[in-house]
């Protein structure tokens, strides 16, 4: 079978998971980039001479995916990566299924971040043939130290609203998510600035108490980074920040689902109590996604991989991750027993609305770009499509 790269496609013979069911043996039709029309019988599929047919076998057709966490990949790092790096990182993450992306930071000096803007500003002004950026989440430098997981705490500072709005006033709509520590000094006040400029608050790498997330959500906090890793850990007589994460509606929850960062028992009670409209995959992959076992650096800090797991080498700590969106999506269903259509909402429904893109994508329905993914029946990648383009 060969990939069409013309934006004029028609797929036959497979089972398209849309965002409420999973239309077996149905076809799909492709025009100029975007999705025409879908069907439920692919012996009725429409002519369309102008169109390649792509027979499916009975494969599954999936939204691409959207990975708001994610520090870089074949040996590449967002904090510094250039041109061509930034089109190598795209590119490892477009072949394993991701779409679009948030181009992720670490905690770093306030000038190193603004350089991250600066190069991800002028990669996005761009055509990108491959993962789409879609902006950047910065996580930190406003955490705590106590949770600072394999972030510098060199650069840990309370929030500093000058800095975002400085940020905001050269890259308007650039910063989509940020992540901080809600306990921290000046953190509430902080929260609704990032709010009324329409960026995502997120918590993460936090000590906070149950009372201080929710006293953050009623800010206008509504996203939680690698639920259960660095936070404030659930007690029955102080929830937590996962006691407060996994109670209150209004938090988006990330999950990384690797097998190492949190236990199929810890992914079935967060989908069990949120649902999965609530939950995201993210892989909070580094550098080393996509590379040989050996040493790198995050964030200036030295790491070591061993069995394809990063860790810091002075203290132990999980580094991000190698981790893949296709690997993640594979393990919620085959391992934690998620559908087809709630694994798929995770991977590209939910983090499409918590960015605001979902009119455009993060699902399979006519008028939405055609940004899709083609697997056999054990969810081995087959094919990818960005904007109806062959990848």
């Amino acid at each position: 079978m060969r990939a069409p790269d013309t934006g004029k496609f028609l797929i036959v013979g497979a089972d398209i998971v849309t965002e409420d069911q999973v239309i077996e043996n149905g076809w799909l039709l492709v025009s100029d980039g975007r999705i025409e029309s879908i069907g439920d019988d692919s012996s009725s599929a429409p002519a369309a001479p102008e169109h390649e047919i792509v027979d499916a076998q009975g494969g599954i057709v999936l939204p691409g995916f959207i990975d708001v966490h994610v520090h870089g990949g074949a040996g590449h790092d967002f904090m510094d990566a250039d041109r061509d790096e930034l089109l190598a990182i795209t590119r490892f993450h477009a072949e394993h299924g991701t779409t679009g992306l948030l181009a992720t930071s670490l905690t770093a000096a306030r000038d190193e971040l603004t350089a991250v803007l600066e190069r991800v500003n002028a990669f996005m002004s761009e055509p990108m043939p491959y993962s789409q950026v879609l902006g950047v989440h910065f996580e930190g430098p406003f955490i705590s130290e106590s949770w600072k997981g394999a972030q510098n705490p060199a650069y840990i500072v309370p929030p500093q609203p000058e800095w975002l709005e400085a940020w905001t006033a050269r890259f308007p709509g650039v910063i989509k998510i940020q992540t901080l520590a809600p306990e921290s000094e000046g953190a509430l006040a902080y929260i609704g600035l990032l709010a009324r400029h329409g960026i995502v608050p997120s918590c993460g790498h936090t000590d906070a108490t149950y009372e201080r997330i929710v006293a953050a959500a009623d800010h206008g906090l509504r996203h939680a980074v690698h639920t259960f890793n660095a936070m404030r850990a659930f007690h029955h007589r102080e929830p937590g920040t996962v006691g407060a994460v996994l109670t209150d509606k209004r938090i988006m929850a990330e999950v990384i689902a690797d097998g190492h960062h949190v236990h199929p028992a810890g992914i079935k009670m967060l989908t069990a109590a949120k649902g999965e409209d609530n939950v995201m995959l993210v892989t909070d992959a580094m550098a080393a996604a996509g590379m040989p076992d050996g040493d790198y650096e995050l964030g200036g800090l030295p790491v070591r991989m061993t069995c394809g797991v990063a860790r810091l080498k002075a203290s132990g700590n999980l580094a991000g991750s190698t981790l893949t969106m296709i690997e993640a999506f594979r393990y919620i269903v085959r391992e934690i027993g998620i559908p087809l259509v709630g694994a798929s909402k995770m991977a590209s429904l939910n983090p499409a609305r918590q960015l605001g893109v979902d009119g455009d994508r993060g699902a399979i329905a006519p008028g939405k770009r055609a940004d899709l993914l083609l697997t056999d029946d054990s969810l081995k990648l087959r094919h990818v499509w960005i904007g109806g383009k062959s990848i």
